[in-house]
């Protein structure tokens, strides 16, 4: 792995985890042909498309019905298809969370649903389209796994992670280029968070295009003499508890970071395992609990304290308050 100071990356490292999911859906269906595709009619933008293009019997346009979406996914699954069922995430599980819930998690059915556009960072598309309840919703539904990768080589990771892995997975991908973090030869699992910089000052735990944010406050820190850890928390469900009490436990201070309401999401979840496990002083970078707006995505991210410098502050109050 190649932990990176974003800000400073070449233009030709970043790309959006949504291309990344389109490129490995083709690499995929060459592997294995009991894998099928369905979109409800946004395959342009989830990158869906490109599976369209190369195995046209596999792909199926629902049009705008995304409980369809689902309800088809699960009669694919029943016959032994491993569906990738994909929509824009204020969508699915917005439009559809009963059909997720009793057709798909109540059975344990081996569905894949893998949505883009996610979160505050999908920018002008204003606060009817930015999912930022998604991960709440679907962390909280019995069997569901939950995971969200922080750059387009991790996607391609936990994609294929995911078709080996016999159950409904929801993966959450975003709309714009985002820096890459990985080189291609890391080795992935599944459940288990990522270390990507040392210290002991304090602990950083971000998932998707938080984890760049992170990194660049990481840097930052450094150079004013203090040092945290970043932690990559990929899987946002099943949360990798022995880690986090680890970090807890070695840093005493523990702020989290994603593109997500701070009420049950990443934080809420880490939150829970420090309760009940190794408590100490946490918190939260996110949208606080409000509706986003139109806007660029680099303004709204400032306006919603989704930033390095957001961070880093958070992590300044916390290292005062340790004493």
């Amino acid at each position: 792995m190649i932990p990176l100071e974003s800000s400073k990356l070449p233009v030709k490292r970043f790309k959006a985890t949504r291309d990344a999911y389109g490129e490995v859906l083709v690499e995929l269906g060459k592997e294995n042909k009991d894998i099928v595709v369905l979109d409800a009619d946004t395959s342009s933008s989830t990158r869906t498309r490109m599976f369209a293009n190369a195995f046209p019997e596999r792909f199926f346009n629902v049009g705008i019905a995304e409980q369809n979406l689902i309800g088809i996914a699960a009669g694919l699954a029943r016959c032994g298809k491993i569906p990738f069922a994909s929509s824009f995430s204020a969508f699915v599980p917005g439009k559809c969370v009963d059909q997720i819930r009793n057709t798909v998690a109540y059975p344990r059915l081996n569905i894949k649903i893998v949505v883009t556009h996610s979160g505050i960072t999908i920018g002008a598309d204003g606060a009817t389209h930015q999912a930022i309840e998604d991960i709440a919703i679907m962390r909280a539904i019995p069997n569901m796994m939950v995971v969200v990768p922080a750059d387009a080589v991790e996607t391609k990771k936990v994609i294929r992670a995911i078709v080996e892995y016999v159950g409904p997975v929801y993966v959450r991908l975003c709309r714009q280029s985002t820096p890459t973090i990985y080189d291609e030869n890391y080795a992935y699992t599944l459940g288990k968070g990522i270390t990507l910089t040392d210290g002991s000052d304090a602990a950083v735990i971000a998932c998707g295009v938080m984890v760049a944010e992170a990194l660049k406050a990481a840097e930052k820190l450094k150079k004013e003499g203090m040092f945290v850890k970043v932690i990559d928390m990929h899987t946002v469900k099943p949360i990798d508890e022995e880690l986090i009490a680890r970090v807890a436990r070695e840093t005493g201070a523990i702020i989290t970071a994603e593109d997500h309401n701070i009420m049950g999401g990443l934080g809420g979840a880490v939150a829970e395992i420090l309760a009940e496990n190794y408590p100490v002083l946490m918190r939260r970078v996110g949208v606080n609990a409000v509706f986003g707006e139109s806007g660029e995505t680099d303004e709204l991210m400032v306006k919603y304290g989704l930033t390095a410098d957001h961070i880093a502050q958070k992590v300044k109050d916390l290292i005062i308050r340790k004493g």
